[in-house]
């Protein structure tokens, strides 16, 4: 197969096989999917055929539809966003200089996929709610409280400072909590970082396809361990986008 006169060949991901196969117009901008394979690993692409690449909403969602599609198939090695080849020589180049790490990683993910799981305080105020439930937090807040007059720059670092280091380790705790319960279903589990005070946890946890249930049971278990106060919102099953570690060689 021979890419048609385009502004480069987009990267959607790479997966085993030295056959090369067309799949569907569902690439960014309707493109027409297909791989080019160099010996015993293909890359999966698509004509760019409109000019620039632009992080558009449009253009994301093609590149996860695609992902999707391929998924339903097998596991493969999903790309990031935005990698562009000048021309097939290009891609030949890519599989040829990465095929190594191309084959161990994709053995790491085989039958695998990608869940995630995020564990955050559903409280109105997080401080306040640390206040009623820190029995340490509480008595520095009512002895500063207690001194007359407005709160000094110090104070209110000082109480901050505790109420940090508070959070902090009630987020550990209750992720070990958690990750108990996954790891009798999980090959690996990674942190994602926090994205807001309110968040305890994100993290994101490779599973084999036919443990998915049981990935989806063990949130539950862990769940039960926690009242009212903590929401667990799982999500997946996606490509494997966080346990893919490869700095390529273009």
């Amino acid at each position: 197969m021979t890419s048609h006169n385009s502004n480069g060949i987009y990267l959607y991901a790479i997966r085993t096989g030295g056959e090369e196969r067309e799949y569907a117009n569902c690439g960014i901008g309707g493109g027409h999917v297909y791989s080019i394979a160099h010996g015993d690993v293909a890359a999966v692409v698509s004509d760019l055929m409109n000019g620039k690449l632009r992080p558009e909403r449009r253009n994301i969602a093609a590149h996860r539809d695609v992902m999707a599609m391929l998924m339903r198939e097998s596991t493969v090695l999903p790309m990031s966003f935005g990698i562009v080849a000048d021309n097939r020589q290009a891609v030949i180049g890519i599989l040829s200089n990465n095929r190594d790490v191309f084959i161990s990683q994709l053995r790491r993910v085989a039958g695998k996929v990608e869940m995630g799981l995020r564990v955050t305080w559903d409280v109105p105020n997080i401080f306040e709610y640390f206040v009623m439930t820190q029995h340490e937090l509480r008595a520095a807040r009512d002895q500063i409280m207690g001194l007359r007059g407005e709160l000094t720059q110090e104070q209110k670092i000082e109480l901050g400072r505790l109420f940090d280091r508070l959070l902090n380790d009630e987020r550990e705790a209750h992720t070990e909590q958690v990750e108990a319960v996954l790891t009798q279903c999980c090959d690996e589990i990674k942190h994602g970082r926090h994205r807001n005070e309110q968040e305890i946890m994100n993290l994101s946890c490779l599973v084999r396809n036919d443990k998915q249930g049981d990935f989806e049971n063990a949130v539950l278990i862990a769940a039960g361990l926690f009242d009212n106060n903590y929401a667990f919102d799982y999500n997946g099953p996606w490509a494997p986008h966080n346990f893919v570690d490869i700095d390529l060689k273009l």
